[in-house]
């Protein structure tokens, strides 16, 4: 058993297994559909270099995990290393569709609409995160 399937798992992940992880799977996905999903990176030892990639803009990095006991893919946005929006999706295709979006520099209001399962991250003004 390759490296790539021990740590993805050929049951839930045939496909980046295929392809030798989660970044390899992205970048073909983008290219077969004509996404601009950015620079992709992956880490480079550990588990982590299948299962994690990230899609770096301008407009800042689409953080990409994997499901370990079902089949999805964890999507967090992330601009200055704040969190704005995250969620899931089954698709990876639609993890490069959001990728390419955010890149183009949509606004999280209009991603969150085309993406029903994304979520903008609300956070609060620092003076009541500090009082907390």
């Amino acid at each position: 058993m390759s490296d790539a399937s021990t740590a993805l798992g050929v049951r839930l992940y045939p496909d980046l297994v295929e392809r030798g992880g989660l970044a390899p799977a992205l970048i073909e996905t983008a290219a077969r559909h004509q996404l601009d999903v950015g620079r992709v990176t992956a880490p480079e030892q550990g588990r982590a270099r299948f299962t994690c990639a990230e899609l770096h803009s301008d407009q800042g990095v689409v953080c990409v995990g994997l499901g370990s006991q079902a089949r999805y893919f964890m999507i967090d946005l992330r601009s200055a290393g704040e969190v704005l929006a995250r969620g899931d999706c089954m698709d990876l295709v639609q993890v490069a569709q959001v990728a390419s979006a955010w890149g183009s520099g949509v606004t999280l209001a209009e991603l969150t609409a085309r993406f029903a399962f994304m979520e903008e991250i609300k956070h609060r003004p620092a003076s009541v995160a500090q009082a907390v």
